[in-house]
């Protein structure tokens, strides 16, 4: 892809992001709580289709806490919790100017329910910010990254039960108190919309044998949505720095073929991915949706106050790009039936499509419609990494990251304004879907394998100091790559 020379802003924020769930093991250390991310077995994805039937039971949820044969990475993750300082460095030193991880909630309340936070892991936190901002990196922070208290799931079928808004809210509340001091920028959940791939990770609620799961999990995300809209009214009294965003999943598809039929079920398939962006940004449910909810037979369960309550609307919208998909007229019509992979494009290992175009068209098809600020605050290429001679080289990586940062100067001078760019991740973590560690992004490679064996060392790869780089030169150094 070519690029004509543009500039980023001065105040760019060239970022990294992590998650707690998949990076700080530690998971009984410091007063924790069992996680929803605790029980995720090592169980490797080929494709992203594969990832969809991930649906948990109370039974497989009360086997893997019992089960002492399974491998658990994400309880180990990269031990962030004892070496973040060693690895903040690190990022800094490969120019990050923002770092963005999340608050685990169950280190804070270890159950969910409690009144008060456990103060080994408020101190933890305090620590972590702290280490964030001397190494001069603006602190972005996500609430709820997969990460919610096992506790609730069991006691309270996670987000289906509205009880679940009050306890997040203390949980938020909790955190922006202690830390809006140091942090400016807060997402209150990772990819809302993701319900079809990682939805027990992120609303806690099991499949039963007599639960219409479908319909409790938009019960859900409505929770998650008055949940975000009271954290944003809190936020507003507390301190008018504090910006609340809403983060996204960028599922977006292309109509398979050229048929109008195609190309509207297409665009209303990406509209059914985007709705929560529609709720939070603009105060209120669009009428596509209620109409595909009662096309669907789905009640959502309000409270009297709920729309006064959404008119508290998001500073800024984030999302997550990884890639794009083609959809058709019998796709779009099962929400709950995946796209299929593009074929003209090349793909990753794992299926998942390379499309650097695709985000300069959803940079500009998101800001058309908010008109608010954006923030990519994931995007990276998950690979196969080879250490040879003590060295990593990974031109793929390279090529991957170089293209998807041209293409956000492109959607830049088409007058998106783009804040920031966080790549996933600057260091190698457990993977999100599939517990991997050999499914790496990092520019910082992690010795440790799929079953947790290694000494944990930390290796620049090539990436590493061609990132550096890009950042030192605000981008200019790709106008030659």
């Amino acid at each position: 892809m070519s690029i004509d020379k543009v500039s980023f802003p001065k105040d760019f924020l060239w970022g990294g992001a992590i998650a707690a769930n998949q990076a700080e093991g530690a998971w009984k250390e410091g007063g924790k709580g069992v996680s929803v991310a605790d029980i995720n077995e090592f169980v490797p994805h080929k494709d992203l289709a594969s990832m969809s039937n991930k649906e948990m039971t109370r039974e497989k949820a009360l086997f893997a806490l019992q089960d002492s044969n399974g491998i658990y990475p994400k309880r180990n993750g990269i031990d962030f919790y004892h070496s973040f300082k060693q690895d903040l460095a690190l990022l800094k030193a490969a120019g990050l100017k923002s770092f963005r991880t999340s608050i685990s909630w169950p280190r804070l309340f270890p159950n969910g329910d409690e009144s008060q936070a456990c103060e080994e892991g408020l101190l933890f936190y305090d620590t972590l910010i702290d280490e964030i901002v001397r190494n001069d990196m603006v602190p972005l922070i996500t609430l709820s990254h997969y990460e919610m208290p096992l506790n609730l799931a069991f006691s309270y079928n996670g987000w289906k039960n509205r009880k679940l808004i009050d306890f997040f809210f203390i949980f938020a509340k909790t955190c922006l108190d202690r830390y809006h001091d140091r942090v400016k920028l807060w997402i209150p959940f990772n990819q809302i919309n993701l319900i079809k791939y990682e939805s027990f990770n992120h609303l806690g609620i099991f499949q039963e044998d007599n639960n219409n799961l479908e319909q409790d999990k938009f019960q859900g995300i409505h929770h998650e949505l008055i949940a975000s809209a009271k954290i944003k009214e809190y936020a507003k009294n507390l301190s008018e720095e504090i910006k609340i965003g809403v983060m996204l999943y960028s599922d977006f598809s292309y109509p398979e073929n050229s048929t109008p039929e195609d190309n509207f079920a297409t665009y209303q398939r990406n509209q059914y991915e985007i709705y929560y962006a529609d709720v939070l940004l603009r105060g209120q449910y669009p009428g596509y949706i209620k109409r595909f909810f009662e096309k669907k037979n789905i009640t959502i369960i309000t409270q009297s106050d709920d729309d006064e309550l959404l008119k508290n609307t998001a500073d800024f919208m984030s999302f997550s790009y990884y890639n794009t998909t083609l959809s058709n007229a019998n796709i779009a019509q099962n929400f709950s039936k995946n796209s299929v992979r593009n074929p003209s494009l090349p793909a990753n290992p794992w299926g998942w499509s390379i499309d650097p175009s695709g985000l300069r068209y959803v940079l500009n098809f998101y800001w058309d419609r908010w008109q608010k600020p954006l923030y990519i605050t994931e995007n990276g290429l998950g690979h196969f990494d080879h250490v040879i001679n003590g060295q990593i080289d990974d031109d793929y990586r390279i090529d991957y990251l170089a293209s998807h940062i041209k293409a956000i100067g492109q959607a830049i001078a088409d007058g998106v304004e783009v804040k920031g760019y966080y790549m996933w991740s600057p260091i190698d973590l457990v993977s999100c879907s599939s517990s991997q560690m050999t499914k790496r992004y990092g520019l910082v490679y992690v010795n440790y394998d799929d079953q947790g064996a290694g000494d944990g060392k930390r290796i620049p790869k090539k990436s590493y100091s061609w990132f550096k780089k890009v950042v030192n030169s605000n981008g200019d150094s790709l106008l030659t790559y």
